[in-house]
């Protein structure tokens, strides 16, 4: 009995204790290595007219700089065309700037600042979009290529993705130039060409910098933006994009006799590589609190409060209802660890004909603590002793380096990203997909990916889907924010 009552005050002192500890983490807890922008004083924004802005967002969709996955579809003069439309509609802008045009296409501006041995800013905006999906057309309000005003929005492809980035960029620089700004940082603005395809055109780009020695303090490119229903929050917040995940395409293989339908082996070529995707995709990569990821948790943990801040500050004890949690969705799941996605397959060419090979693409993105040596490493060890092959469709983009989120740099974007959300929390994100600001890693001290236009959950997908359009107060968030962050970084 006495041993009973012994264990029983035991069990509870341990349970004392443990609730001490989780409160006291509790209170004390607040987001690691992420900086406040609070005491950054901004630049004014020049006068500028916003309904010419949208006016000329309106033309620039008009010029269908589509990147198709087939190059030779893509109808080179319409990138001309737009060039010459963006040196005609920004006087100002183009008279304070340098301008190259790489042999590809891809754009690079240079206004000198006055300090030509500070780093200087990169601001970056792609000239390319997707294509509109065949037969979607007549889901459109507006059709796609019109740059239709209306509802107070410009509707069109790119409206969001990225002509509207690009004609904000050179609104901000042309409002500048007719103001009399002069830079001390030089500012560089970069447009790549084909960044819907790959960014060679940002590598080509990047590498012509960096041979002529060219150093940035930080890079500023598309990448998150303002959530307005932040799921975890249900409220606002300021995503800024630290790292971006790495791409990989890993072919998988199974070679086969090949043969008459009538009379199949055992186990043909099909059978074996079905097998394979199977233990591959039922391998996944296990979810870990850890890199960005874990830091937007922690930030929007903070700001919540409650039990979700109480979960997060004691990973220790919560860390796995955390990760379950966040698992439950692809969006969150896709935050905390490499993904496996089989995507496309092809076999025989007749359906009475057994292939001699039949193979299938499995596109990962990488998380960025893993790498693509590690991915391949994974994949054979599911597959284990069945009879396929391994090869990388392209050489793989390894997970990009981690941005600062204490760093000066940090604090002006974030103050300047925070203008039109004094209220929203900010957090550091990883972005899933992929920009062509990776490729300026070895010029650049940091690397920012966000554009602070306001969306709900729902809004967003419209990005490479129908109806895509900047909403005019978007519109004017977007030079706002990017007059404000060149003048405040380069001033």
């Amino acid at each position: 009995m006495a041993r009973t009552k012994t264990l029983g005050l035991s069990l509870l002192a341990a349970l004392v204790v443990t609730g001490g500890v989780v409160a006291i983490r509790t209170v004390m807890f607040s987001p690691a290595d992420v900086a406040s922008p609070a005491g950054v004083k901004l630049a004014a924004a020049p006068p500028y007219n916003l309904q010419a802005a949208a006016t000329n967002l309106g033309q620039a969709i008009r010029f269908q700089t589509i990147s198709h996955q087939n190059e030779a579809d893509n109808k080179k003069e319409e990138w001309s065309k737009l060039q010459a439309w963006l040196k005609a509609t920004y006087p100002a802008a183009h008279a304070a700037m340098k301008q190259e045009i790489t042999p590809s296409g891809t754009l690079i501006y240079s206004w000198v600042g006055s300090d030509v041995a500070a780093p200087g800013v990169i601001v970056m905006a792609h000239q390319d979009v997707v294509p509109v999906t065949p037969g979607s057309e007549k889901d459109w309000k507006y059709p796609p290529f019109e740059g239709r005003i209306a509802e107070n929005a410009v509707w069109g492809r790119g409206a969001v993705d990225d002509k509207g980035a690009l004609v904000c960029l050179f609104e901000a620089l042309d409002a500048l130039a007719k103001g009399g700004f002069a830079p001390k940082r030089t500012v560089y603005l970069v447009s790549g060409h084909d960044e819907e395809v790959g960014g060679n055109g940002a590598k080509e780009a990047a590498a012509l910098m960096k041979a002529r020695g060219i150093k940035a303090w930080f890079t500023v490119d598309e990448g998150s933006a303002i959530i307005q229903d932040m799921p975890l929050t249900n409220g606002p917040a300021v995503l800024i994009g630290v790292a971006e995940k790495g791409y990989a395409t890993l072919k998988v293989t199974a070679p086969a006799v090949g043969g008459h339908s009538s009379m199949p082996p055992r186990e043909t070529g099909v059978v074996n590589l079905a097998k394979a995707i199977l233990a591959i995709n039922g391998r996944p990569w296990p979810l870990e609190l850890k890199g960005p990821g874990a830091a937007m948790l922690e930030s929007l943990a903070a700001a919540k409060g409650g039990t979700m801040k109480m979960a997060l500050a004691n990973q220790w004890l919560f860390g796995g209802l955390v990760k379950g949690s966040a698992g439950e969705t692809p969006s969150g799941a896709a935050m905390l660890h490499t993904t496996i996605a089989p995507t496309m397959l092809d076999g025989s060419p007749k359906e009475n004909v057994l292939p001699q090979s039949a193979n299938a693409l499995i596109n990962y993105r990488i998380a960025p603590w893993n790498t693509s040596a590690q991915v391949l490493d994974h994949a054979k060890q599911a597959v284990g002793k069945l009879p396929v092959t391994f090869e990388w469709v392209k050489p793989p983009r390894e997970p990009s380096r981690v941005s600062s989120a204490t760093s000066d740099a940090w604090k002006i974007v974030a103050a300047a990203g925070s203008v039109s959300a004094p209220s929203a929390t900010l957090a550091p994100y990883l972005v899933v997909g992929g920009t062509d600001s990776r490729s300026f890693e070895g010029i650049s001290q940091d690397v920012y990916r966000f554009m602070p236009m306001h969306f709900t959950i729902k809004s967003s997908t419209m990005i490479h889907g129908t109806n895509e359009h900047m909403s005019i107060d978007n519109l004017k968030r977007m030079i706002d924010f990017y007059a404000q962050l060149i003048a405040t970084a380069s001033g």
